[in-house]
């Protein structure tokens, strides 16, 4: 009997061998891995739901110190660093522009042609590079996706490639120029169109996830056309269809959750007609204060998940004007709002901070550093997979520095760097200073 219950015991132990084995074969395992992996996202979402996390800044835990200018340490900014650096809410208050021109009437349709259609699947959140190539590929540039991809995604885990990295690549490593705006309008978007520019817009869609629940993401897409008739924009969109018609109502709430940027790529010879169509938001700062005056409209004209979306863009826009302050405010008021929203991954976007950072610049230069390494902290505990996110590393790691962590700042900045972003230029940085070979 004995010998028979170990035989039993040993064969299990076999089979499981032979199981883990297989499972390992490189053409099993490239077929496999991902149905393991949404098994496991789904047990730990089960045990420890992101939707259900609060961002807490702890307005009572610091006292707020406004840091006036900000030391060279920052990581690239998304766009060109503005001089304005204003601190109060009056401050935003927009220059009387006085047209020149009247404009010329647009057409009631419009769809531009010469993109080369290139989606996004079957590699692992493949947008940005998906949506760069696209636009690129109207100028005649001959790459495609996994030419942008190797440089925006080093690691192919990355949750998201803000924008300022898709520019910095146009200028590396193309011969076009390339601008990045917010605080976008249907009818500027309508004047590039008709002047022969595809924009990329970024925006939050939302798309049903790995666990069966439509959830709020951030995505690209290039915009290609409209139709005054059908009210809808045209893109080409890499997640769902070449010429996706969105309605021009979902189009600009989508929009509004990243604060209505934009970027236009153009050849050099054409930056004076760009900017020309850009009128006064051709200047960073005047960009930014229109930007921040209409989220400061949209607060008031909205409620719930949207205006927690317009105090978010507010925050971000006194950020980029260095009224870290004032941001700061914003943010608090956008996390209140967050924090009453229902616990539903259907209302919660959760996934903010994996996409736009501004709250961790306005909490680090304003002193508030234990609020950095919540907001951080929640966002990378919120990634069920891996968290892919070496901006949340590293501005954690500022904030464990300034507070004499350094053992733990060390930690946040190698994890930034490897495995999630080899080369990333400011934790490099900050290791250095502290004597750390990266």
């Amino acid at each position: 009997m004995r010998k028979s219950i170990l035989s039993v015991i040993t064969a299990v132990i076999v089979l499981c061998l032979g199981v883990v084995a297989l499972y390992f074969l490189p053409p099993v395992h490239d077929r496999l891995a991902w149905r393991v992996e949404e098994v496991q996202m789904r047990v730990k979402a089960m045990v420890a739901p992101p939707e259900q996390a609060a961002f807490n800044p702890g307005l009572e835990a610091e006292p707020v110190v406004q840091i006036t200018s900000a030391p060279p340490t920052l990581p690239p900014s998304p766009t060109a660093s503005p001089t304005a650096s204003p601190t109060a809410v009056e401050s935003t208050a927009l220059p009387t522009a006085t047209p020149t021109t009247t404009p010329e009437p647009l057409p009631p349709q419009l769809n531009l042609t010469g993109i080369r259609y290139q989606d996004q699947h079957g590699l692992w959140n493949y947008c940005a590079p998906a949506n760069l190539a696209m636009a690129l590929s109207y100028w005649g540039w001959e790459g495609d996706r996994l030419d942008t991809g190797k440089v925006l995604k080093p690691y192919d885990r990355d949750k998201n490639v803000m924008p300022y990295e898709m520019a910095d690549y146009v200028e590396e490593n193309t011969d076009l120029s390339v601008v990045v705006r917010v605080g976008g309008e249907p009818d500027l978007l309508k004047r590039l169109l008709n002047s022969g520019f595809p924009v990329i817009v970024e925006k939050g869609t939302y798309i049903r996830d790995f666990s069966g629940v439509v959830s709020w993401m951030g995505h690209y897409q290039v915009v290609t056309g409209y139709d005054d008739e059908k009210a809808v924009f045209i893109a080409q969109d890499s997640y769902f269809t070449p010429d996706y018609e969105v309605p021009y109502e979902d189009f600009l709430r989508e929009w509004r959750s990243f604060n209505y940027t934009y970027l236009v790529i153009y050849p050099p010879e054409k930056e004076s007609e760009v900017m020309a169509i850009l009128g006064p938001h051709a200047d960073p700062t005047y960009n930014f204060q229109y930007a921040a005056q209409k989220a400061s409209d949209e607060i008031f004209a909205t409620t719930g998940v949207e205006q927690f979306f317009a105090w978010f863009n507010r925050g971000t826009s006194l950020k980029e004007l260095q009224d870290y302050g004032g941001a700061a405010m914003a943010y608090d008021e956008a996390f209140a709002i967050y924090n009453a929203l229902p616990e539903d991954k259907s209302v919660r976007p959760y996934r903010i901070l994996w996409y736009q950072t501004g709250p961790y610049y306005a909490y680090y230069y304003t002193g508030r550093h234990q609020a950095v390494i919540s907001l951080a902290t929640t966002s990378i505990e919120a990634a069920l997979d891996e968290p892919a996110l070496e901006e949340s590393f590293y501005w954690r790691g500022m904030s464990r520095a300034a507070l004499g962590d350094i053992a733990g700042a060390i930690e946040d900045f190698r994890t930034s760097l490897d495995p999630y972003h080899p080369g990333f230029a400011p934790s490099v940085y900050q290791l250095q200073l502290l004597g750390i070979e990266p």
